[in-house]
C-alpha cells in the first residue's frame, strides 16, 4: 500500500516553464496539498485558491478556501482527503489561486509510492523556474515583467526591481531551498 503522492505541478500559460515535483503524505487533505504547492511554489498564501474537481454528476467542484461573502461554493480543503480524487497515477486537476492574477496551475498525480526511510514529508524533488511575484498581472503581466526586469534600458526595469526585493532570476530555483510550512498551523492562523 502506497503511503507518499509525487505530484508535478506546473504553473499554465508562462514562459519560461515554471514547474515543482512534490511528495506529500498520501492522506494530506486538499488544504495540506494547497500549502505545499504555496511553499513549494514560493507564492506568500495571501489570495484565495481552488482546485477544479470533477464532481459525481459530471459537474466541477471547487474545494479551496470558502469564499468570506458567500459568493461562492467551496468545498472547505480541510474537509476532502486528496484520496477522494487522486486514485492513480495520471490522475489530473486543476488549482487556482489569486481569482485576479489567475494563476492556473496543472497538478499531476505522477506516482503513488512508498516513503524513503530517513526522509520528512512533504518535500521537493525537483523543479524549474523561479515563481512570478505576487501581484504582478497573471501570465500577461508577468511576461511584460520579465520584459522589463531582463532589458536595463526599458523605463520600468529599476522601478520593477525595487519592488520585487532588488533582483529577479527567472531560472532562480533550487528544490533545497523550499521550507514546508505546517499545513495545520497556517489553517489555525487564518481563524486567529
Amino acid at each position: 500500500m502506497s503511503n507518499v503522492l509525487q505530484f508535478k505541478i506546473e504553473l499554465l500559460d508562462v514562459d519560461p516553464p515554471i514547474w515543482r515535483r512534490i511528495q506529500v503524505p498520501a492522506d494530506y487533505s486538499f488544504w495540506d496539498l494547497h500549502v505545499a504547492i504555496q511553499d513549494s511554489m514560493g507564492w506568500k498564501d495571501s489570495h484565495l485558491h481552488a482546485f477544479q474537481v470533477p464532481g459525481p454528476h459530471g459537474n466541477q467542484l471547487e474545494i479551496g478556501l470558502p469564499d468570506p461573502y458567500g459568493e461562492m461554493d467551496v468545498i472547505p480543503g480541510w474537509e476532502r482527503k486528496l484520496g477522494t480524487f487522486f486514485k492513480s497515477s495520471g490522475d489530473q486537476l486543476e488549482y487556482e489561486y489569486d481569482f485576479g492574477d489567475s494563476w492556473c496551475h496543472s497538478v499531476l498525480l505522477e506516482e503513488l509510492t512508498m516513503k524513503t526511510p530517513g526522509e520528512t514529508y512533504p518535500r521537493c524533488t525537483g523543479g524549474q523556474g523561479q515563481c512570478p511575484p505576487e501581484d504582478c498581472g497573471g501570465p500577461p503581466g508577468f511576461e511584460m515583467f520579465l520584459e522589463a526586469v531582463s532589458d536595463p534600458t526599458h523605463e520600468s526595469h529599476a522601478g520593477l526591481l525595487e519592488w520585487c526585493g532588488g533582483e529577479f532570476d527567472p531560472s532562480g530555483f533550487s528544490p533545497e531551498s523550499v521550507v514546508f510550512d505546517d499545513p495545520q498551523k497556517r489553517l489555525k492562523s487564518l481563524n486567529e
